[in-house]
């Protein structure tokens, strides 16, 4: 192998620049060149387009910080099988030929991996770093431990401006149909409610909860002062089974469903209990803050961070798994394979399997849901039981968001 091509695609987060400078240094080691195929799928099927390609050289790679979030590669959202162009991949190979690239490290998530297998089928060789701050890979994906790091700070700091007004700070994330970075976001911010897409919501079920603690936290207050946290994931669904969506929001390139509109619809739902509970009214008039006609519930308030959760700096466990990721990623090409997705490292072992098995989406186990409702954090359901069951670990390895 000469030279091994480097792509990042889909959405961006903490960990990315990490893959990259692994990849880049094991190939320098080994005698080889890492360049940087620019702006994700939409580069590789441009590349016999471009004049020339950065070299990722020990010089080039002092540029850039490993623990930056986003990705020195650049992305795009490209599903290559949609392009209309029936010789698209023997575009992608003339690209590569021309180029002198031998293989690919590719970094993303189930749709860049469902990409990934696509390619692989046409005889391109590749391997995939998982990438996503989902968490919904059936391996760990850098980019998740940032993110519920950057997740668990905002729902914390929220709760400052949440205390001075007496509201109920509702945080909406990022994570599609699983709610891993919710679910571990707002365990880490001590968050009151969790609602993820695995529990269907139970409406009298949250406002009953929300009622209890918040107004206790008021009335037990030496200034009447109180706040209560609500994190939701995005693709959050009734207890019906029916999803909460903006239907104006359109799809994205992959045909997916733009989510919007769970945190809102968190808010109305619970505002619109508050103004109908009579003994509300007396709670607000009892704390001193009843104004007729002006200020009669309480404040239910939506939160949005967005693309900050994906930003700033990576935590060093994605730091660490990057490297070791694109590194790994590396020297399964050197060894002759493709198509796989790599697990991890474990000493001088390196962990893979099937890509088109990694990309298979994983949900939050809700078994573990229950600990955290012993301990007090509404999850949109009556508390379910947690039943332990006690055996010795032996296993050398513990595994992380597993």
């Amino acid at each position: 192998m000469d030279r091994i091509g480097v792509i990042t695609s889909g959405g961006d987060c903490g960990g990315l620049n990490a893959v990259v400078k692994g990849v880049a240094y094991m190939a320098n080691n080994r005698g080889m060149e890492a360049v940087v195929i620019p702006n994700g799928y939409a580069g590789l099927y441009n590349l016999i387009n471009l004049e020339s390609l950065v070299a990722l050289s020990p010089a080039r790679l002092d540029k850039f910080p490993s623990n930056f979030a986003g990705s020195e590669a650049g992305h795009s959202r490209v599903k290559v099988k949609k392009i209309e162009d029936s010789e698209k991949y023997n575009r992608i190979k003339e690209g590569m030929k021309k180029f002198n690239i031998v293989g690919l490290v590719i970094s993303g998530g189930d749709d860049t991996g469902s990409v990934m297998v696509d390619l692989d089928n046409e005889g391109i060789k590749c391997i995939h770093a998982p990438k996503t701050m989902d968490l919904d890979l059936q391996t760990y994906s850098v980019g998740g431990d940032s993110t519920i790091n950057r997740i668990a700070q905002i729902v914390q700091d929220l709760k400052t401006t949440g205390r001075t007004h007496n509201r109920i700070v509702v945080t909406e994330v990022f994570g599609r149909y699983a709610g891993h970075t919710a679910f571990r976001g707002g365990v880490a911010g001590e968050a009151d409610c969790i609602l993820i897409p695995e529990i269907p919501v139970d409406w009298d079920e949250v406002y009953k909860r929300v009622k209890r603690r918040f107004t206790r936290r008021i009335r037990l207050s030496d200034v009447n002062a109180g706040t209560y946290t609500i994190v939701v994931a995005e693709g959050l669904r009734n207890a019906d089974g029916s999803e909460i969506v903006d239907e104006s929001a359109g799809v994205d390139s992959f045909g997916h469903k733009k989510l919007a509109g769970a945190g809102k619809f968190v808010c109305q739902e619970l505002s619109k209990r508050f103004k109908e509970d009579p003994e509300i009214k007396e709670f607000m008039r009892e704390t001193g803050q009843l104004v007729e006609g002006l200020y009669e519930t309480p404040e239910v308030r939506e939160v949005r961070p967005g693309h900050l959760v994906r930003s700033g700096m990576s935590s060093a466990y994605d730091t660490s798994f990057g490297w070791e990721a694109g590194a790994a990623a590396v020297l399964l090409l050197m060894d002759g394979k493709s198509g796989y997705t790599v697990v991890g490292v474990d000493g001088q072992r390196i962990g893979y399997i099937r890509s088109s098995e990694a990309i298979v989406q994983r949900h939050v186990d809700l078994s573990q849901v229950a600990l955290y409702e012993q301990l007090g954090i509404c999850f949109g359901r009556p508390i379910e039981e947690f039943h332990p069951q006690f055996f010795e670990e032996r296993r050398k390895i513990v595994r992380i968001y597993s």
